[in-house]
């Protein structure tokens, strides 16, 4: 059934004026025009709502009864306008992303520093998450994008790789190993090591590149996030393997970090958005911000 909400208007406004000519300036209409709006309403409803002479305009029995019907729909009508309205404000000043703990603890703090001075009336929430729970907040539409480990795609998020990011072992500086250009597995054959919880990514991409040796490293620690783990190895108790985004170009003045292979461990970084979903203005600089930041990052360990 379709609602004739402008003939519904042009009544409201008449008899809350009692005057034809009242209404029209209200709404903006030339008397003709208003007069065919009600003409149209009266003729789909099938009564008259209006009797009209030269110097009076009075309701029907039909104008009467329908005049608190009307008046009650439109101020609900309009009570959720403003509800709709109010939230798509607010919506407009927050955005919310998706990040993974390691870029967001030692990465985001100057992106968001850029952003502020472009929005500085935007606030950010930032869910600095797994990749798992990142993907997850993404499809829900709950983050408009995520920064993340990419793996295979799903049918209702699209991704793009910002970069290969290969692990480094960290260390103290005056470990022996820190002045190597590099190292391999074996010559971890018997240190101590902190390693990653099972449940987060970087833990099953050393795992799955290890195989059957990750069994055979002496394994001391086991931590959730690789903050702790930094600061393990910054007390000197152990070494730890981690994504080399990882480590602040001056946030641990006295850790080195130093390349490893046989085999080598890396992950592909990249964003994830909902499919079919543009990202808001303002999500659109962020993201350039944080991809313009991290491919600038990603350079070889060492050089």
């Amino acid at each position: 059934m379709r609602i004739d909400f402008l003939g519904i208007e042009a009544f409201l406004s008449i008899a809350e004026r009692g005057s034809f000519h009242g209404a029209a300036e209200r709404l903006n209409l030339s008397q003709a025009a208003l007069s065919h709006r009600m003409r149209r309403l009266e003729d789909d409803l099938g009564v008259k709502l209006f009797t009209r002479t030269t110097r009076h305009v009075a309701l029907t029995a039909a104008g009467l009864e329908l005049l608190p019907k009307v008046r009650d729909m439109m101020e609900s009508l309009s009570g959720s306008y403003e509800t709709l309205r109010q939230q798509g404000r607010a919506k407009q000043q927050r955005l919310v992303i998706g990040c993974l703990p390691t870029i967001a603890t030692y990465h985001l703090p100057p992106i968001l520093k850029a952003f502020s001075e472009q929005y500085p009336d935007i606030s950010v929430h930032i869910r600095d998450q797994s990749a798992t729970q990142i993907g997850e907040l993404v499809q829900r539409g709950e983050a408009e994008f995520g920064i993340t480990i990419v793996s295979a795609n799903r049918w209702d998020l699209d991704s793009r790789q910002l970069l290969r990011e290969p692990y480094v072992l960290l260390c103290p500086k005056d470990h022996p190993l820190a002045s190597k250009a590099g190292v391999e597995w074996a010559d971890l054959a018997g240190m101590p090591l902190v390693r990653i919880s099972a449940q987060t990514a970087n833990r099953l991409i050393i795992d799955d590149a290890l195989g059957s040796r990750r069994e055979f490293m002496n394994w001391r620690y086991e931590v959730q996030h690789v903050a702790t783990a930094t600061s393990i190895v910054e007390a000197g108790i152990a070494l730890t393997v981690v994504p080399k985004l990882a480590i602040a170009a001056t946030g641990f003045p006295n850790l080195a970090a130093v390349k490893i292979g046989n085999p080598g461990v890396a992950r592909t970084v990249g964003v994830v958005t909902k499919r079919g979903i543009p990202l808001s203005g303002a999500g659109e600089v962020l993201l350039r911000l944080v991809t313009n930041h991290l491919r600038a990052e990603d350079t070889p360990v060492g050089d």
